[in-house]
């Protein structure tokens, strides 16, 4: 199992609870489960983060290698994560505003059995179309959906996981 991060699982984590500056053991796990081929980042989701500015962006960028997710996309996969899991007439606003959700989804719907989205957005069933949440479009096609926490238990994170 490949589990695929979404982009607030790094920006959460930098920002909230695992600065890369006050606890680089995460980080350092995050690269050490990207070279065994358990966790990536897939492209867009990649170029989500690295639309902003800080140590996170610098990070990605200087690891991008080992990070990203070789997988490339089908168009097809792409329509039927939007069609099926936001609504088959979204606006070109609608579209613009899911950014890198529905690609990230995607992927799980390519790849069935192989992945897992991590993503930190919580269940809303009642959102519609666009304002739709990653657990809720996953849910609906059958696509394996964790929080970081989980993530974390999976992979048995440790802040000694270096010396284990």
């Amino acid at each position: 199992m490949r589990y695929l991060l979404d982009s607030n699982v790094l920006i959460d984590a930098d920002r909230d609870y695992y600065p890369i500056d006050r606890v680089p053991e995460f980080w350092d796990w995050l690269l050490h489960m990207a070279a065994q081929d358990l966790l990536k980042v897939p492209i867009e989701t990649f170029e989500e983060v690295n639309d902003g500015k800080g140590q996170l962006v610098d990070w990605i960028k200087e690891h991008k290698a080992v990070l990203l997710e070789e997988t490339e996309l089908e168009t097809g996969s792409v329509s039927h994560a939007i069609e099926a899991g936001y609504a088959p007439d979204l606006t070109e606003n609608e579209l613009e505003s899911l950014r890198a959700d529905p690609f990230l989804v995607a992927y799980g719907v390519a790849l069935p059995g192989e992945v897992t989205v991590v993503t930190m957005e919580r269940s809303k069933p009642s959102r519609k179309r666009a304002n739709r949440h990653i657990p809720d479009v996953c849910d609906d096609l059958r696509v394996p959906c964790i929080d970081t926490y989980e993530l974390l238990r999976r992979l048995d994170f440790r802040t000694d996981w270096q010396q284990r």
